[in-house]
């Protein structure tokens, strides 16, 4: 039996996993997620990051290669106390919808522990959710407003180990600021966060490391800002006007360090060419993200 070592809240060691004879979802992965981090899982869809995550939540059986979570390997440690510890937000999350939003969170609330539970309310108001349907039904809700009660569903227990599936899907961008917020506020408490997504700005914003899943496999693995250097072109884009006209000129980023080496009236703006987080993921994977 391979021993799980180091500190990783998830260590995963040649994992793989075939929905039948013909079709293997994942090819041999290893990573480690370290405790109170947040680590992005990235991939288009159909890459194997849902199947990933359903594997690391107990939901999907059958896996080879080994997996630990919370320094246990995952085969043994489905245990009430294990769940107690976890939070989930699905890309497609389950909610009573004859239930008002207050009422499923009270139902979900009611399997933990009290004194782990969190109010239902400033939990709620936390993630500005409207008053005004508190008490109606989630069939009446929009995505967004749906989003924030399985955000919530997820963040209720207090857990130590968070799993978040596209968890800004269907808001709109101030909702996912506050969201991106939440999510920094709880690695700051200590909760570490594998965060399963194709959406680039979430990653580069949030993740202290990323893996580039592709066709079942991991295409790459660092932090974004190493991915995005070990790539860049060290050029600078410069607007600027001359004799009266608005001109571009492309430099060499050393260049700056002696000043701009043409003549110029005003400089308008100074743009990076460094690589994205998505051009990288195309380079690494050969695929873009729908």
């Amino acid at each position: 039996m391979w021993k799980m070592g180091g500190r990783g809240m998830i260590e995963v060691k040649d994992l793989t996993f075939s929905y039948g004879k013909e079709k293997q979802a994942l090819h041999g992965l290893t990573f480690t997620v370290e405790d109170g981090e947040i680590f992005g899982f990235l991939g288009p869809n159909g890459s194997g990051k849902s199947t990933t995550q359903k594997i690391l939540t107990g939901i999907l059986k059958g896996h080879g290669g080994e997996v630990s979570l919370f320094g246990e390997n995952i085969l043994s440690v489905h245990t009430r106390d294990f769940f107690q510890k976890v939070g989930v937000l699905f890309e497609f999350p389950y909610l009573y919808t004859n239930l008002s939003g207050v009422d499923n969170l009270k139902y979900f609330a009611s399997f933990y522990p009290r004194g782990q539970v969190r109010d239902v309310f400033e939990l709620l108001e936390q993630l500005e959710f409207k008053k005004d349907f508190l008490k109606k039904p989630v069939s009446s809700y929009s995505k967004g407003m749906r989003q924030r009660v399985s955000m919530a569903r997820a963040l209720i227990s207090n857990p130590k180990l968070l799993f978040l599936d596209e968890p800004t899907s269907g808001l709109d961008p101030s909702g996912a600021v506050l969201f991106r917020k939440i999510i920094e506020e709880e690695r700051r408490k200590g909760t570490t966060v594998f965060l399963t997504t194709h959406n680039m700005v979430d990653a580069d914003l949030l993740c202290d490391r990323v893996a580039f899943i592709s066709n079942g496999k991991i295409a790459a693995l660092d932090t974004p800002e190493k991915l995005k250097e070990k790539n860049s072109s060290h050029l600078v884009e410069i607007d600027y006007l001359y004799n009266g006209e608005r001109q571009k000129r492309v430099i060499e980023t050393r260049e700056l360090e002696k000043g701009l080496p043409f003549l110029h009236e005003e400089v308008l703006s100074i743009h990076s060419k460094e690589p994205t987080l998505e051009d990288m993921f195309i380079q690494y994977t050969g695929r873009g993200l729908s």
